[in-house]
């Protein structure tokens, strides 16, 4: 495979060619899953509003089954993959380790989603994402999942290739960008989930195939958390590296403190894996000592590092905005950000709704006592949809806009429409996070196809606000749905019919160019200091937010158990 190197003109980024080829390929594989799993969220959500109870039962969890996997898995780590190719040869501005093998990650990835799609839409397969034991999936549906996981792994291990030879070649200074050091972090996490993912998923798979006679209910769902809850905690590492590429990109912003940013990085390789104990915790198989040591101690450690993140990555940009002269009061630095750009609206709106909604609703689901107000309510898919969707899939959706014409080498169309949209999806997805959380304060369980079991001895009148509640979900689900078509409208028609752009020059040889602007900073290494008055106030109200909702839902248990 021929290797060559683009400059581009645009952000001064420069390109290998058969990493470029691995981005483009795996950023479209990622947009056809998140279309899939986009008009699969039209099912789901029309099926949970009880006035429009759309879908029978059995296409219900058939829906709900495909719609969690594409999205969940498909969607956001083929687009992770792609991540990770560019923090590695773009950023590092070196050729890609192994392109061939990398190609054979991307087929094995391409044919495991396919495989586990064609699986479920056969319908033989509605056992949904978590496909506990023994409810079982016909065979192409686990074989699937492993297939994708394998290329997943295989990629993870092209990218760390890739830094191996940056730094034989020495085309950074120092350490790596602390964009790079995420993603590492990144594949690092990737690597414990899919080893996870196999441990458990293989000998489903041969239960299956009735080569084996059981798989223990309660070591499958621990095991399987170890991979469930962990591919988050990928999502997390590399949207927040994402965060700090858009900082750096629409800012120039330079990280507060490079040693606080990366040491919080490292809290999560030491620490995130172990939260996963919070969606343990109503089963009898575990401990309550191991529940309360990985819930109420080291869940904290994975806490602490989102919330250096929270404060580091505006902190970052105020003292860029304040530098160039945006300095009344507290928030002009704020006022005066591009509101416009859909890269850095979409990555406001996604922290701030990272953390104030899957944040503290987080925490609160990982205390014991609370959390068994809410387990296994809709308020748990309220919780990670403000996690996955409003913290991962936007973040995503941002970045996509600088890459279109960076990568992709296309003028945006309708750029009025793309200014729209990550207020469109990411207010939809507030509005849509909030009532479904309300009504599993309620009680409203999740997953199931009929809220009140009409017609079923175990019939149950729900509240008038519970029927309303679910009915505000269906009105912003759709409403993020009509949101999600408008990104992939963009992105889709912008790359088949946007206007070319210049690849700029291109040598046979590598060219080891200096970083320029816009992306310098997310190349480079170094602190910008701590004066960040605006961003010290905005963590206060998220600190009072948090101790405010925190004690209400101890209010809600003491209720309960009848201690009022």
């Amino acid at each position: 495979m021929t290797t060559t190197y683009r400059t581009c003109p645009r952000s001064g980024l420069q390109f290998e060619s058969q990493a470029e080829k691995l981005m483009i390929a795996n950023a479209v594989a990622a947009v056809v899953a998140l279309l899939v799993g986009g008009i699969l969220a039209i099912g789901v959500v029309l099926t949970r509003w009880p006035t429009v109870h759309w879908l029978a039962a059995d296409t219900f969890y058939m829906v709900l089954t495909a719609h969690g996997i594409d999205m969940l898995i498909f969607w956001i780590i083929f687009f992770e993959i792609a991540v990770l190719y560019f923090c590695s040869s773009t950023l590092l501005r070196c050729r890609i380790a192994t392109p061939k093998v990398a190609w054979v990650a991307f087929a094995l990835m391409l044919i495991g989603a396919v495989t586990n799609n064609v699986a479920v839409f056969k319908g033989s397969s509605s056992v949904m994402m978590t496909s506990y034991v023994p409810m079982m999936a016909e065979p192409n549906f686990y074989l699937g999942l492993i297939l994708f996981a394998v290329g997943a792994l295989i990629a993870c291990f092209v990218f760390f290739g890739t830094l191996v030879i940056a730094k034989r070649d020495k085309t950074y200074q120092g350490s790596v960008p602390l964009v790079t050091f995420g993603a590492t972090v990144a594949a690092i996490i990737a690597v414990f989930t899919i080893a996870s993912g196999a441990i458990i998923l293989i000998p489903t798979y041969l239960l299956s195939l009735n080569i084996i006679s059981a798989v223990d209910p309660l070591i499958y769902r621990t095991i399987w958390w170890a991979f469930g809850h962990s591919s988050q905690q990928i999502n997390v590492a590399a949207h927040i590296s994402i965060w700090y590429a858009v900082a750096a990109i629409a800012f120039g912003a330079k990280p507060m403190s490079e040693r606080v940013s990366r040491g919080a990085f490292l809290l999560y390789i030491l620490f995130l894996q172990l939260a996963s104990a919070h969606h343990l915790l109503a089963d009898p198989g575990v401990s309550t000592a191991w529940k309360v040591v990985n819930t109420s101690y080291f869940m904290y450690f994975a806490v602490l590092a989102s919330m250096i993140h929270g404060l580091t990555i505006p902190g970052a940009i105020e003292v860029a905005q304040r530098a160039k002269g945006y300095n009344n009061g507290l928030f002009e630095w704020l006022r005066k950000a591009p509101w416009s750009n859909p890269v850095w609206s979409g990555v406001f709106i996604s922290i701030v709704g990272f953390g104030f909604l899957g944040g503290i609703t987080g925490v609160m689901m990982g205390t014991e006592q609370l959390n068994m107000i809410i387990h296994n309510t809709i308020y748990v898919p309220g919780h990670f949809h403000a996690t996955v969707v409003v913290g991962t899939s936007l973040s995503f959706m941002a970045l996509t806009y600088f890459l279109i014409p960076v990568l992709f080498r296309r003028e945006m169309i309708n750029p009025g429409l793309a200014m729209i949209q990550p207020y469109l999806f990411g207010f939809s997805m507030y509005f849509f996070c909030l009532v479904m959380m309300g009504a599993g304060t309620l009680g409203v369980s999740r997953r199931h196809w009929d809220m009140a079991f009409n017609g079923s001895p175990m019939a149950y009148e729900w509240p008038g606000a519970a029927y309303l509640l679910m009915g505000l979900v269906g009105i912003a689900g759709v409403s993020a749905i009509v949101g999600g078509a408008i990104y992939i409208y963009i992105t889709v028609g912008s790359i088949l019919w946007g206007k070319k752009l210049s690849a700029g020059n291109v040598s046979a040889n590598f060219t080891p160019i200096p970083p320029t602007a816009p992306s310098a900073v997310a190349q480079s290494y170094g602190s910008a200091g701590f004066a960040a008055p605006g961003t010290f106030v905005l963590a206060m109200v998220f600190l009072v937010s948090f101790i405010l909702y925190y004690f209400i839902n101890w209010k809600y248990l003491s209720q309960m158990w009848g201690l009022s």
